[in-house]
């Protein structure tokens, strides 16, 4: 019996209804988590207010690789490496209207996000016992100009001593 030969074939080699269907959009994992770290945080009631404090529950603090800096009324977390912002971890019920409201609150425009305030994204967060989970965060999308950072990465504890 002869040996089995197989022939793969490029992509392009394939009819397009054939490649059409075999294509699927690569769709990332959804986060069923948000994490806060200024006014949305416990103790400031925005979330009360929002109408959206009954579709949270809290699973603990945790931190995040950023930067956090003050600017007067409210904090602004921005993508850093080497920095560490501390801030509490929330599972969403009803996840498409927390969204919304949260959006809405931080200046987030899905249509537009180069002009939000506030960026949406999707950032690890790692848990007080070393597990790490997935969480939507709001990142400041918009000039820091002379903002003070907060060296500790803890909005909670800034509050405290300013």
């Amino acid at each position: 019996m002869p040996p089995l030969a197989f022939s793969f074939c490029a992509a392009a080699d394939l009819p397009s209804s054939i490649y059409d269907w075999l294509r699927v959009p690569f769709v990332p994992p959804v986060a069923d988590f948000v994490f806060f770290y200024g006014t949305l945080m416990a103790g400031f009631d925005r979330r009360r207010r929002a109408g959206i404090d009954n579709k949270l529950t809290y699973r603990g603090r945790g931190q995040i690789r950023a930067s956090l800096f003050d600017l007067g009324i409210y904090p602004a977390a921005v993508p850093a490496s080497e920095g560490v912002v501390w801030g509490e971890v929330y599972e969403m019920a009803e996840q498409d209207a927390v969204l919304a409201a949260l959006d809405d609150i931080e200046g987030y425009r899905q249509d537009d996000p180069d002009k939000s305030l506030y960026a949406r994204s999707t950032t690890a967060v790692i848990m007080p016992d070393g597990s790490v989970e997935q969480a939507w965060v709001y990142f400041y999308n918009a000039p820091l100009g002379k903002a003070p950072r907060i060296a500790s990465g803890d909005y909670l504890e800034h509050t405290k001593v300013r």
